[in-house]
């Protein structure tokens, strides 16, 4: 006699193809996609909308899941009085962005899972984040929080909907109260900014605020472009001090490079064990800061470690970039990335252990417990580098050791990779891989980016359209447009193109501004919408402002178009830029560590740019050596270009030469071409004062 296994519950999930999606396509809720079918069923039904936005890598939408999306109670409940949608929020930014606003205005914090109730006409009335199977730290318990809004939802229809209609009204306000000063900031809003973030430093382990304490490359990157260039070096030191912190620390992989989303505490110790893609990009750029300012090769063996750990781990066999890795493995948080003692002991030579167990930290009792488990692990250490005082046979051992636990690790069952290709987070880190490929003359780092370049451009960019989509994922493309793909993407592109200086690229990375401005940018007020004109499922239109785990795309945006007009001449871009640092000047002004990356871009508008022009051949071997020498040196207000294409018109009046020179200008003024790596570094060496305006 045979049997026959129960069939699992499939739901309407399944047709998708965001990893997060498809992780709830058997929970027992029906679950169904953020589409126009969805809302008008809502509406058919006269239900209101249960919406649940997370990603594939969270933690604590996992806890939920196991604890409330798989439990049939709950599915029950969900089912018969609702229409449940889930989102992904790396997909769906946009929507996102929306209803955080609305959480985090009702409750004053946001984050995922994030649970939101909206009429059938997308209005929202309540929400919250991760809601427990029973009440717990002032947190309703999940069902009978349903129960008790459908209740309210057939007795007190009325009240729900003006409360929406009222809510609905107030995000629109909230998203067009902007209004744009009559000057760009000046250079008194970066010395503010700087006093800020100067006063938010962490003396201790390094970083800005406490615990849980994140990376936010980009507070680090303007303190460091500030410190530099007007003489503070007690900003440098807060800096390279915070680097050299969080790469010892447990939140960096010490055995496969790359970097955890964020520490649960001050010491960088214990990480949220999940790998983002945007966070390594960023943290890449913020050590190649690091080594072009110090010259140590500690920080340079950092990014090698980052972009390494992407190539070998993180990379389509194409060329795209994946988006991230989970927390958890086997149902257990860090599962993969920690090790007991026993275990060590086991597997290392005596010698090998007492070297190791040393410097990584290594106890009986352990540094972390899962504490969201019914049932944690024991005796779990996250490595971190606890002695680095190595004699010379103490780091060869220290080596084999670190070979064997590589090896150990990888017959460890791997935490979920998120394989969709996101144009928004590829851009960031096509710019890391072009610019550690020049600076650290790595060949196989620019051959990255080029294949990723060339991946995104023939995936997900329509050039009869001049439209750019935001999603790749299984040989299919979404029809999202947003504006952190064509920013982030701009961005990316112009760093391949200023250490490759081949025309191609920079021809791509006009169009996709032209685009940007055509798609996204407010003709009127200045700033860029965050979705592009004519999308239905979305009740407003907002402008990011705010650079927090990842940058906002008018940041990206602003500082992208400010060095594409230096490099084309292109005045378009540069009114465009302006009107933008315009619309955000109060911000910039009170509210400065909100946005360090439109500081960058203010920086970079306030003082006359390097203009570093390469004559001569692309491919020419000196080419590399001059670029390289541009390159090396930390001088972030600076643009590189060749001498043919969408070049400005002062380039290309500058005969191609054999061997190539590179003309160093500022303004009108040049110093004598050079083909000298020696002098163009001490040309592009000098830090000039921002003046005030």
């Amino acid at each position: 006699m045979s049997t026959t296994a129960t069939p699992k519950h499939t739901n309407l999930l399944s047709r998708e193809k965001s990893p997060y999606l498809l992780q709830h396509q058997h929970n027992p809720v029906n679950w169904r996609a953020w589409n126009a079918e969805s809302f008008a069923l809502a509406q058919h039904q006269d239900k209101p909308i249960f919406l649940s936005i997370g990603y594939s890598t969270c933690h604590w939408c996992h806890v939920m899941e196991r604890e409330s999306f798989e439990n049939p109670e709950a599915a029950q409940v969900l089912n018969e009085h609702y229409i449940s949608i889930k989102v992904d929020r790396e997909e769906r930014p946009d929507v996102d962005k929306i209803y955080m606003n609305f959480v985090m205005a009702q409750s004053g914090q946001g984050g995922w899972p994030l649970n939101v109730f909206l009429t059938p006409d997308l209005k929202p009335f309540y929400g919250g984040t991760y809601f427990p199977p029973e009440p717990r730290h002032g947190r309703p318990a999940f069902a009978a929080l349903l129960r008790q809004i459908a209740v309210l939802w057939k007795s007190k229809r009325l009240e729900l909907n003006a409360s929406a209609n009222q809510t609905a009204d107030r995000l629109k306000e909230l998203a067009t109260q902007l209004e744009p000063a009559e000057q760009i900031p000046g250079a008194e809003a970066l010395a503010n900014a700087a006093a800020t973030l100067k006063s938010m430093y962490e003396p201790r382990h390094g970083g800005f605020g406490n615990a849980p304490k994140f990376p936010q490359p980009a507070h680090p990157r303007f303190l460091l472009q500030y410190g530099i260039q007007n003489g503070d070096e007690e900003a440098v030191r807060m800096v390279l001090h915070t680097c050299e912190r969080m790469a010892a620390g447990g939140i960096h992989d010490q055995l496969g490079g790359g970097f955890a989303r964020y520490s649960v505490d001050a010491e960088w110790l214990v990480p949220h064990f999940e790998k983002m893609l945007y966070d390594n990009a960023q943290l890449a750029q913020l050590y190649l800061d690091a080594y072009a300012v110090t010259g140590q090769p500690a920080h340079a063996t950092v990014v090698r470690r980052i972009l390494d750990y992407i190539l070998r781990d993180m990379t389509h066999p194409d060329g795209g970039f994946f988006s991230a890795e989970d927390a958890d493995s086997e149902g257990q948080e860090g599962k993969f990335y920690c090790w007991t003692r026993q275990e060590l002991a086991s597997l290392l030579s005596p010698e090998e252990f007492q070297v190791a167990s040393r410097y990584y930290g290594v106890t009986s009792e352990g540094n972390f417990i899962d504490h969201s488990h019914p049932q944690p692990l024991a005796g779990l250490n996250v490595l971190s580098v606890v002695d680095e005082r190595l004699s010379e046979t103490e780091k060869d051992l220290l080596a084999t050791a670190n070979n064997k636990m590589i090896a150990a690790r990888s017959q460890r069952v791997r935490p979920h990779l998120d394989d969709k290709i996101l144009v928004s987070w590829n851009g960031l880190m096509l710019g890391a891989m072009a610019r550690a490929g020049i600076v650290l003359n790595e060949e196989r780092y620019l051959q990255a980016a080029s294949r990723n370049a060339a991946f995104l451009k023939a995936k997900l960019w329509n050039a009869e359209a001049r439209v750019l989509y935001h999603r790749w994922r299984d040989g299919e493309r979404d029809q999202v447009e947003l504006l952190e793909g064509t920013a982030f993407l701009l961005s990316g592109m112009l760093d391949l193109y200023e250490a490759t200086i081949i025309p191609e690229h920079l021809e791509f990375a006009v169009a996709l501004a032209e685009s940007m401005l055509n798609r996204f940018f407010d003709h009127e007020h200045g700033g860029f919408w965050q979705s592009a004109p004519g999308a239905e499922d979305l009740i407003l239109r907002l402008k990011g402002d705010y650079d927090g785990a990842e940058p906002s795309g008018n940041s990206i945006a602003v500082l992208s178009l400010l060095k594409l007009a230096k490099i084309t001449g292109r005045e378009d871009f540069q009114r465009a830029a302006e009107a933008t640092l315009r619309l955000f000047s109060q911000r910039l002004a009170t509210v400065p560590q909100a946005v360090p990356c439109m500081l960058q871009a203010l920086a970079f508008s306030l003082e006359e740019p390097r203009r570093a022009t390469l004559a001569g051949d692309a491919q020419d071997p000196a080419t590399r050596n001059l670029l390289q020498a541009v390159h090396s040196v930390f001088q972030p207000n600076k643009v590189v270009l060749g001498t043919t294409g969408h070049v400005e018109a002062f380039a290309r009046t500058l005969p191609t030469s054999s061997p190539p020179q590179m003309f160093i200008c500022t303004g009108s003024a040049c110093q004598p071409p050079s083909n000298e790596p020696a002098v163009i570094r001490e040309l592009m060496a000098t830090h000039v004062k921002i003046a005030g305006r």
